[in-house]
């Protein structure tokens, strides 16, 4: 029932808008999950934290909501929602619990949108995709290794062609939701000779002999999410569990981050918040000097510079995600609001702390835990340097594609900047 709420909701929000605020059935996705969060993921966050507790109770109520498959259509068990439903959804469940905003996000982003796009048959779908859309299952997304960071496109971990099967082997690391996956898309070398385009994307049971699990990361922040290895060791998989085409892998693998930046930029958004309504409440009530600290010009310039940073990270975000309903590139947008709403998200951590001083420091209070929360937004996905490259690369080559007028004695400098571009 649940679910049906939030479907009607958001049925018709499909067109893209100039935002200057949230369109009436977004405002409704957001009291929805705003009230989630305050009323079952708030009293819980320190506890799953303090005690690195997934928080399988509150995950299987975000799956009635239909919030665990936002964007997967109906027919397949999903939401039926857009991008601009999700992004403000997540944001108010981080708000709640950074731990269940990347459960969530993982989930969406990285696992359910890659299977939805890249299904090769009803049978795959049906297995892979409707149990995970609904929540019943959770998924993990496989594409980082041990060696390779970044460098997405040096996978390792290699799938070999066995006739009527593939054989995988490799190491897969720092993989959320490993713990609780039920199913991984994993990106293995198929042909080495062509780099990164002989990489390939499979959909992998986590039954499958051959595949194991590692033990679970002691992380700094978001301790309610489970990260481990994922272990592959003479995993033999069918030819059916091949996402897309042989070859399509690194594809689908940079399609599928770009979407997920929007996620992590909507959880960054989340932390960011949470950081300024302890830093404004605490404020308001800290007497210093005989008043409320609120009153003081350094303080108040504090909390301006928070309202900043996160109004400008949201709107990115909002945008990036109304580019995505629209059918538009959204490479360069999803870039620049994943960097700058994770940076405000560390910012606006470390500033809640500095409100608070010493309360700040200690666990009887969420800040020092939004400081821990924040800092991996700007690692995981791509991390801000990754997100400078891409989003100068998208830049350069829009103005090549434009072969803007130059000034007069510009012409050198703008071949110097097409061949950059190129």
């Amino acid at each position: 029932m649940l679910a049906r709420a939030t479907r009607a909701v958001a049925r018709n929000a499909h067109q893209t808008r100039a935002f200057m605020a949230l369109a009436e059935d977004h405002d409704q996705i957001r009291d929805v999950a705003r009230g989630f969060a305050e009323e079952r993921l708030m009293p819980i966050a320190g506890e799953t934290d303090r005690l690195h507790k997934f928080p399988r109770e509150a995950v299987n109520e975000l799956a009635e909501l239909g919030f665990m498959g936002m964007m997967v259509s109906e027919e397949d068990n999903g939401g039926g929602m857009d991008a601009v439903s999700y992004a403000v959804a997540l944001e108010e469940i981080s708000r709640g619990c950074a731990s269940a905003g990347v459960i969530m996000s993982a989930n969406n982003s990285l696992y359910c949108a890659p299977v939805s796009a890249n299904a090769t048959s009803q049978q795959q779908k049906d297995e892979f995709l409707k149990p995970y859309a609904s929540g019943e299952k959770i998924g993990c997304f496989a594409l980082s290794e041990p060696g390779n960071g970044s460098d997405a496109g040096a996978a390792s971990t290699t799938a070999k062609d066995a006739g009527d099967h593939f054989v995988l082997n490799g190491t897969k690391a720092w993989i959320t939701n490993a713990l609780e996956a039920d199913a991984a898309v994993v990106f293995a070398t198929t042909d080495k000779s062509l780099k990164h385009k002989g990489i390939s994307a499979f959909v992998v049971d986590r039954n499958t002999p051959g595949f194991s699990v590692g033990a679970p990361e002691d992380k700094l922040g978001i301790r309610g999410s489970s990260t481990a290895n994922l272990i592959f060791e003479d995993c033999k998989i069918p030819k059916s569990a091949l996402l897309g085409k042989e070859g399509d892998g690194f594809k689908i693998a940079m399609q599928t981050l770009d979407g997920g930046r929007i996620g992590i930029a909507a959880q960054a958004c989340g932390i960011a918040q949470a950081s300024l309504d302890i830093a404004a409440t605490y404020a308001a009530e800290r007497q210093a000097f005989g008043k409320p600290i609120k009153a003081l010009y350094a303080i108040q310039e504090k909390l301006s510079k928070m309202a900043c940073q996160l109004e400008s990270a949201r709107l990115l975000t909002w945008r990036a995600a109304a580019y995505k309903d629209a059918g538009r590139n959204y490479t360069k947008e999803a870039a620049m609001a994943k960097l700058v709403a994770s940076e405000a998200a560390t910012f606006n951590a470390h500033q809640a702390i500095q409100v608070l001083g010493g309360m700040g420091y200690v666990s009887d209070m969420p800040a020092e835990r939004y400081y821990r929360d924040a800092r991996i937004t700007e690692i995981y996905e791509g991390t801000s340097e990754i997100q400078h490259v891409v989003v100068a690369l998208n830049l350069l080559k829009s103005y090549a594609a434009e072969a803007t007028t130059l000034p007069a004695g510009s012409k050198d400098e703008g071949h110097a900047a097409q061949e950059m571009a190129a």
